[in-house]
Protein backbone atom coordinates (compact mmCIF):
# COMPACT_ATOMS: atom_id res chain seq x y z
CA UNK A 1 0.00 0.00 0.00
CA UNK A 2 1.69 3.02 -1.14
CA UNK A 3 1.25 5.79 1.62
CA UNK A 4 0.47 9.30 0.42
CA UNK A 5 2.90 11.94 1.64
CA UNK A 6 1.54 14.28 4.27
CA UNK A 7 1.80 18.66 4.49
CA UNK A 8 3.57 18.71 7.98
CA UNK A 9 2.62 22.32 8.70
CA UNK A 10 -0.13 23.06 11.15
CA UNK A 11 -1.88 25.33 8.82
CA UNK A 12 -2.36 22.60 6.64
CA UNK A 13 -3.43 20.01 9.14
CA UNK A 14 -6.23 22.43 10.31
CA UNK A 15 -7.01 23.26 6.87
CA UNK A 16 -7.67 19.20 6.54
CA UNK A 17 -9.34 19.01 9.93
CA UNK A 18 -11.87 21.93 9.08
CA UNK A 19 -12.34 20.00 5.38
CA UNK A 20 -13.08 17.04 6.68
CA UNK A 21 -15.76 18.00 8.85
CA UNK A 22 -17.46 19.85 6.77
CA UNK A 23 -17.12 16.75 3.85
CA UNK A 24 -18.44 14.09 6.38
CA UNK A 25 -20.99 15.24 8.60
CA UNK A 26 -23.29 14.40 5.30
CA UNK A 27 -22.58 11.05 4.01
CA UNK A 28 -24.73 11.73 0.49
CA UNK A 29 -22.46 14.96 -0.26
CA UNK A 30 -20.10 12.52 -1.42
CA UNK A 31 -22.13 11.25 -3.95
CA UNK A 32 -24.43 14.67 -4.82
CA UNK A 33 -23.37 17.69 -5.68
CA UNK A 34 -25.34 20.00 -3.80
CA UNK A 35 -27.39 22.97 -5.15
CA UNK A 36 -24.44 25.58 -5.04
CA UNK A 37 -25.25 28.44 -2.31
CA UNK A 38 -23.73 32.25 -3.39
CA UNK A 39 -20.93 32.78 -1.54
CA UNK A 40 -20.57 35.80 0.64
CA UNK A 41 -18.77 38.66 -0.94
CA UNK A 42 -18.58 42.52 -0.52
CA UNK A 43 -18.92 42.86 -4.66
CA UNK A 44 -20.92 41.23 -7.30
CA UNK A 45 -17.98 41.64 -9.61
CA UNK A 46 -17.33 37.86 -11.89
CA UNK A 47 -13.68 36.77 -12.63
CA UNK A 48 -13.70 34.20 -15.82
CA UNK A 49 -11.73 31.58 -15.77
CA UNK A 50 -10.72 28.84 -18.42
CA UNK A 51 -9.84 24.79 -17.04
CA UNK A 52 -8.27 23.20 -19.87
CA UNK A 53 -8.84 19.47 -20.03
CA UNK A 54 -5.80 17.15 -19.04
CA UNK A 55 -5.30 20.35 -16.03
CA UNK A 56 -4.29 18.70 -12.62
CA UNK A 57 -6.19 19.72 -9.78
CA UNK A 58 -3.02 21.68 -8.30
CA UNK A 59 -2.75 23.55 -11.29
CA UNK A 60 -6.70 24.39 -11.95
CA UNK A 61 -6.61 25.73 -7.84
CA UNK A 62 -3.44 27.84 -8.76
CA UNK A 63 -5.09 28.99 -11.74
CA UNK A 64 -8.51 29.87 -9.64
CA UNK A 65 -6.09 31.63 -6.73
CA UNK A 66 -4.30 33.55 -9.89
CA UNK A 67 -7.75 35.07 -10.71
CA UNK A 68 -9.02 35.79 -7.25
CA UNK A 69 -11.97 32.96 -7.43
CA UNK A 70 -10.67 31.92 -4.52
CA UNK A 71 -7.90 32.22 -2.17
CA UNK A 72 -6.25 29.02 -1.36
CA UNK A 73 -5.50 26.84 -4.28
CA UNK A 74 -3.64 24.61 -1.21
CA UNK A 75 -7.37 24.59 -0.07
CA UNK A 76 -8.95 23.58 -2.86
CA UNK A 77 -6.17 20.30 -4.18
CA UNK A 78 -6.66 19.09 -0.24
CA UNK A 79 -10.77 19.14 -0.80
CA UNK A 80 -10.31 17.33 -4.54
CA UNK A 81 -8.35 14.97 -3.16
CA UNK A 82 -10.09 14.44 0.02
CA UNK A 83 -13.33 13.95 -1.84
CA UNK A 84 -11.61 11.63 -4.28
CA UNK A 85 -12.81 14.01 -7.73
CA UNK A 86 -9.26 13.97 -9.18
CA UNK A 87 -10.45 12.32 -12.09
CA UNK A 88 -13.31 14.18 -12.07
CA UNK A 89 -13.09 17.89 -12.83
CA UNK A 90 -14.11 19.15 -16.00
CA UNK A 91 -13.14 21.79 -17.84
CA UNK A 92 -15.25 24.74 -19.28
CA UNK A 93 -15.02 28.41 -18.99
CA UNK A 94 -16.16 29.33 -16.05
CA UNK A 95 -17.16 32.52 -13.97
CA UNK A 96 -17.14 32.81 -10.57
CA UNK A 97 -17.79 35.49 -7.66
CA UNK A 98 -14.77 36.62 -5.91
CA UNK A 99 -13.59 34.90 -2.95
CA UNK A 100 -15.70 31.71 -3.70
CA UNK A 101 -15.35 29.30 -1.02
CA UNK A 102 -13.57 26.35 -1.95
CA UNK A 103 -15.64 23.68 -1.19
CA UNK A 104 -18.09 25.26 -3.42
CA UNK A 105 -15.36 25.53 -6.21
CA UNK A 106 -14.87 22.16 -5.92
CA UNK A 107 -18.58 21.10 -6.44
CA UNK A 108 -18.79 23.26 -9.27
CA UNK A 109 -15.71 22.23 -10.93
CA UNK A 110 -16.60 18.83 -10.29
CA UNK A 111 -20.45 19.16 -11.40
CA UNK A 112 -19.83 21.74 -14.36
CA UNK A 113 -21.36 24.57 -13.14
CA UNK A 114 -20.05 26.81 -15.24
CA UNK A 115 -21.97 29.87 -13.99
CA UNK A 116 -22.79 31.37 -9.97
CA UNK A 117 -26.23 31.65 -11.66
CA UNK A 118 -28.22 28.28 -12.42
CA UNK A 119 -31.77 27.22 -13.73
CA UNK A 120 -33.45 24.04 -12.60
CA UNK A 121 -35.93 22.80 -15.34
CA UNK A 122 -38.12 20.43 -13.55
CA UNK A 123 -40.28 17.58 -14.91
CA UNK A 124 -43.36 18.62 -15.84
CA UNK A 125 -42.98 22.31 -16.89
CA UNK A 126 -44.75 23.71 -19.88
CA UNK A 127 -42.17 25.57 -22.02
CA UNK A 128 -43.69 29.18 -20.77
CA UNK A 129 -42.62 27.93 -17.04
CA UNK A 130 -39.05 27.70 -17.79
CA UNK A 131 -38.89 30.35 -19.95
CA UNK A 132 -40.10 32.46 -16.51
CA UNK A 133 -37.25 30.31 -14.59
CA UNK A 134 -34.61 31.60 -16.84
CA UNK A 135 -35.88 34.97 -16.85
CA UNK A 136 -35.35 35.84 -12.96
CA UNK A 137 -31.65 34.93 -14.09
CA UNK A 138 -31.31 37.73 -17.20
CA UNK A 139 -32.81 35.68 -20.10
CA UNK A 140 -35.61 37.71 -21.55
CA UNK A 141 -39.06 35.56 -21.49
CA UNK A 142 -40.17 37.26 -25.03
CA UNK A 143 -36.58 36.20 -26.63
CA UNK A 144 -37.19 32.50 -24.81
CA UNK A 145 -40.57 32.00 -26.36
CA UNK A 146 -39.75 33.29 -29.38
CA UNK A 147 -36.25 31.41 -29.72
CA UNK A 148 -37.93 27.83 -29.33
CA UNK A 149 -39.07 26.99 -32.24
CA UNK A 150 -38.07 23.76 -34.05
CA UNK A 151 -36.15 26.29 -37.19
CA UNK A 152 -34.17 27.86 -35.15
CA UNK A 153 -32.13 24.76 -33.82
CA UNK A 154 -30.54 22.01 -35.87
CA UNK A 155 -30.48 18.68 -34.12
CA UNK A 156 -30.89 15.07 -35.37
CA UNK A 157 -34.43 14.44 -33.12
CA UNK A 158 -36.00 17.25 -34.06
CA UNK A 159 -35.62 16.73 -37.71
CA UNK A 160 -39.48 14.96 -38.10
CA UNK A 161 -41.00 18.06 -36.88
CA UNK A 162 -42.18 20.70 -38.85
CA UNK A 163 -40.20 23.87 -38.69
CA UNK A 164 -43.32 25.89 -36.99
CA UNK A 165 -43.15 23.39 -33.89
CA UNK A 166 -42.14 24.70 -30.98
CA UNK A 167 -39.49 22.89 -28.57
CA UNK A 168 -42.30 21.46 -26.17
CA UNK A 169 -41.09 18.13 -24.59
CA UNK A 170 -37.46 18.23 -25.63
CA UNK A 171 -36.24 21.26 -23.60
CA UNK A 172 -35.01 18.30 -21.21
CA UNK A 173 -35.57 18.42 -16.92
CA UNK A 174 -32.18 19.14 -15.32
CA UNK A 175 -30.11 21.99 -14.11
CA UNK A 176 -28.37 24.51 -16.20
CA UNK A 177 -25.84 27.03 -15.57
CA UNK A 178 -26.52 30.69 -17.17
CA UNK A 179 -23.44 32.42 -17.29
CA UNK A 180 -23.72 36.89 -17.89
CA UNK A 181 -23.23 36.74 -21.51
CA UNK A 182 -25.51 33.72 -22.83
CA UNK A 183 -28.50 34.55 -24.84
CA UNK A 184 -32.31 32.57 -24.85
CA UNK A 185 -30.54 30.77 -28.09
CA UNK A 186 -27.60 30.00 -25.52
CA UNK A 187 -29.83 28.44 -23.21
CA UNK A 188 -31.95 26.64 -25.28
CA UNK A 189 -29.20 24.62 -27.01
CA UNK A 190 -28.05 23.83 -23.55
CA UNK A 191 -31.53 22.31 -23.07
CA UNK A 192 -31.57 20.65 -26.36
CA UNK A 193 -28.25 19.12 -25.61
CA UNK A 194 -29.31 17.71 -22.34
CA UNK A 195 -32.14 15.68 -24.49
CA UNK A 196 -29.57 14.63 -26.63
CA UNK A 197 -27.08 13.28 -24.32
CA UNK A 198 -29.90 11.70 -21.92
CA UNK A 199 -32.20 10.32 -24.87
CA UNK A 200 -30.78 7.06 -25.71
CA UNK A 201 -30.11 7.01 -29.44
CA UNK A 202 -31.84 4.09 -29.72
CA UNK A 203 -35.24 5.21 -28.37
CA UNK A 204 -36.59 6.07 -32.17
CA UNK A 205 -35.67 2.17 -32.94
CA UNK A 206 -37.51 1.16 -29.90
CA UNK A 207 -40.83 3.61 -30.61
CA UNK A 208 -41.37 2.39 -34.42
CA UNK A 209 -41.19 -1.20 -33.01
CA UNK A 210 -44.57 -0.39 -30.97
CA UNK A 211 -45.99 1.73 -33.94
CA UNK A 212 -44.82 5.45 -33.02
CA UNK A 213 -42.48 8.03 -33.45
CA UNK A 214 -40.32 9.79 -31.50
CA UNK A 215 -42.61 12.58 -31.59
CA UNK A 216 -45.40 10.22 -30.66
CA UNK A 217 -43.52 9.03 -27.72
CA UNK A 218 -42.49 12.37 -26.22
CA UNK A 219 -46.07 13.52 -26.73
CA UNK A 220 -47.71 10.37 -24.17
CA UNK A 221 -44.58 11.05 -21.97
CA UNK A 222 -45.35 14.10 -21.22
CA UNK A 223 -49.27 13.77 -20.91
CA UNK A 224 -47.63 10.78 -18.28
CA UNK A 225 -45.24 12.88 -16.18
CA UNK A 226 -48.43 15.47 -15.71
CA UNK A 227 -50.28 12.54 -14.71
CA UNK A 228 -47.85 10.04 -12.34
CA UNK A 229 -47.30 10.82 -8.90
CA UNK A 230 -45.87 6.93 -8.14
CA UNK A 231 -42.97 5.85 -10.40
CA UNK A 232 -44.14 2.71 -10.20
CA UNK A 233 -47.31 3.81 -12.20
CA UNK A 234 -45.72 5.07 -15.13
CA UNK A 235 -45.60 1.85 -17.22
CA UNK A 236 -49.29 0.86 -15.73
CA UNK A 237 -50.20 4.29 -17.33
CA UNK A 238 -48.48 4.25 -20.80
CA UNK A 239 -50.44 0.62 -21.30
CA UNK A 240 -53.61 2.37 -20.43
CA UNK A 241 -52.73 5.13 -23.10
CA UNK A 242 -51.51 2.62 -25.57
CA UNK A 243 -54.53 0.51 -25.53
CA UNK A 244 -56.97 3.66 -25.78
CA UNK A 245 -55.02 4.20 -29.20
CA UNK A 246 -55.42 1.10 -30.20
CA UNK A 247 -58.71 0.66 -30.18
CA UNK A 248 -59.65 4.13 -30.76
CA UNK A 249 -60.49 5.61 -27.22
CA UNK A 250 -60.10 8.89 -26.51
CA UNK A 251 -57.41 9.48 -23.58
CA UNK A 252 -59.52 11.48 -21.67
CA UNK A 253 -56.67 13.37 -20.01
CA UNK A 254 -56.71 16.09 -17.48
CA UNK A 255 -53.63 17.75 -18.17
CA UNK A 256 -53.88 17.60 -21.88
CA UNK A 257 -57.02 19.72 -21.35
CA UNK A 258 -55.22 21.94 -18.36
CA UNK A 259 -53.07 22.70 -21.28
CA UNK A 260 -55.36 23.74 -23.45
CA UNK A 261 -57.15 26.23 -20.87
CA UNK A 262 -53.83 27.80 -19.50
CA UNK A 263 -53.75 29.35 -23.81
CA UNK A 264 -55.94 31.81 -22.31
CA UNK A 265 -53.39 34.73 -20.43
CA UNK A 266 -56.41 35.30 -18.11
CA UNK A 267 -56.80 31.64 -16.70
CA UNK A 268 -53.21 31.83 -16.22
CA UNK A 269 -53.84 35.11 -14.21
CA UNK A 270 -56.49 33.07 -11.89
CA UNK A 271 -55.35 29.47 -11.74
CA UNK A 272 -51.86 29.09 -12.95
CA UNK A 273 -50.68 27.08 -16.07
CA UNK A 274 -52.15 23.69 -14.56
CA UNK A 275 -55.64 24.81 -13.60
CA UNK A 276 -56.43 22.18 -10.49
CA UNK A 277 -60.19 21.95 -10.34
CA UNK A 278 -61.47 21.57 -14.36
CA UNK A 279 -65.48 22.56 -14.75
CA UNK A 280 -67.75 20.63 -17.21
CA UNK A 281 -67.05 24.31 -19.49
CA UNK A 282 -63.27 23.07 -19.42
CA UNK A 283 -63.66 20.23 -20.33
CA UNK A 284 -65.46 20.43 -23.54
CA UNK A 285 -63.23 23.45 -24.77
CA UNK A 286 -62.79 23.38 -28.60
CA UNK A 287 -58.63 22.68 -28.97
CA UNK A 288 -56.89 19.91 -30.59
CA UNK A 289 -55.57 19.13 -27.19
CA UNK A 290 -58.70 18.22 -25.46
CA UNK A 291 -58.30 14.86 -25.30
CA UNK A 292 -61.81 14.15 -23.85
CA UNK A 293 -63.55 15.68 -27.33
CA UNK A 294 -60.56 14.42 -29.38
CA UNK A 295 -59.20 10.82 -29.92
CA UNK A 296 -55.70 9.96 -30.92
CA UNK A 297 -52.82 12.11 -29.25
CA UNK A 298 -52.78 15.66 -29.12
CA UNK A 299 -50.63 17.82 -31.84
CA UNK A 300 -47.90 17.78 -29.63
CA UNK A 301 -46.27 17.52 -25.86
CA UNK A 302 -47.53 19.40 -23.36
CA UNK A 303 -44.66 19.29 -20.84
CA UNK A 304 -40.99 18.49 -20.74
CA UNK A 305 -40.99 15.14 -19.44
CA UNK A 306 -38.22 12.61 -17.60
CA UNK A 307 -36.35 9.89 -19.41
CA UNK A 308 -38.60 7.51 -17.83
CA UNK A 309 -41.44 8.65 -18.68
CA UNK A 310 -40.88 7.86 -22.38
CA UNK A 311 -39.17 4.72 -21.53
CA UNK A 312 -42.38 3.81 -19.65
CA UNK A 313 -44.13 4.40 -23.05
CA UNK A 314 -41.92 2.31 -24.96
CA UNK A 315 -42.00 -0.57 -22.37
CA UNK A 316 -45.21 -0.55 -20.91
CA UNK A 317 -46.61 -2.76 -18.18
CA UNK A 318 -48.34 -6.33 -19.07
CA UNK A 319 -51.90 -5.20 -17.99
CA UNK A 320 -54.88 -5.05 -19.56
CA UNK A 321 -56.10 -1.93 -17.60
CA UNK A 322 -58.35 0.78 -19.39
CA UNK A 323 -59.18 3.34 -16.76
CA UNK A 324 -57.70 4.78 -13.92
CA UNK A 325 -59.02 7.19 -11.82
CA UNK A 326 -56.50 9.55 -8.60
CA UNK A 327 -56.81 8.50 -5.01
CA UNK A 328 -56.49 10.95 -2.47
CA UNK A 329 -53.08 10.22 -1.55
CA UNK A 330 -51.67 10.68 -5.77
CA UNK A 331 -51.95 7.60 -6.60
CA UNK A 332 -54.11 5.47 -9.22
CA UNK A 333 -56.84 2.66 -9.30
CA UNK A 334 -57.05 1.06 -11.95
CA UNK A 335 -59.55 -1.12 -13.76
CA UNK A 336 -59.88 -3.20 -17.07
CA UNK A 337 -63.94 -2.48 -17.05
CA UNK A 338 -66.40 0.46 -16.92
CA UNK A 339 -68.29 -0.85 -13.69
CA UNK A 340 -64.79 -1.54 -12.04
CA UNK A 341 -63.93 1.96 -13.10
CA UNK A 342 -67.34 3.21 -11.58
CA UNK A 343 -66.70 1.57 -8.63
CA UNK A 344 -63.44 3.27 -8.16
CA UNK A 345 -64.93 6.64 -9.02
CA UNK A 346 -67.50 5.78 -6.11
CA UNK A 347 -64.66 4.84 -3.71
CA UNK A 348 -62.60 7.41 -4.21
CA UNK A 349 -63.86 10.92 -5.74
CA UNK A 350 -67.42 10.66 -3.80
Amino acid sequence: MRVLPIVATGACLALAGVATWQIFKSPDSINEVPPYREPSSTTDATVEVSIVEGRSPEDIGKDLEAAGAIESSIQFETLVSLLGYQGSLQAGEYEFARSTPELDAVYRVRGGLVSTRSVTVLEGWRLEEAADAFAAQGIPRADFISQARVRNFEFAFLDALPGNASLEGYLYPARYPVRKDDTATDVITSLLEGFDSNVPADLSAQAEETGLSLHDVVTLASIIEREAVVPEERPIMAQVFLRRLREGIPLGADPTVQYAVAADPDSISANGYWKRELTRADLEIDSPYNTYAESGLPPGPISNPRLDSMLAVVNPANTNYLYFVAKPDGSHAFASTLEEHQQNIEQYLR
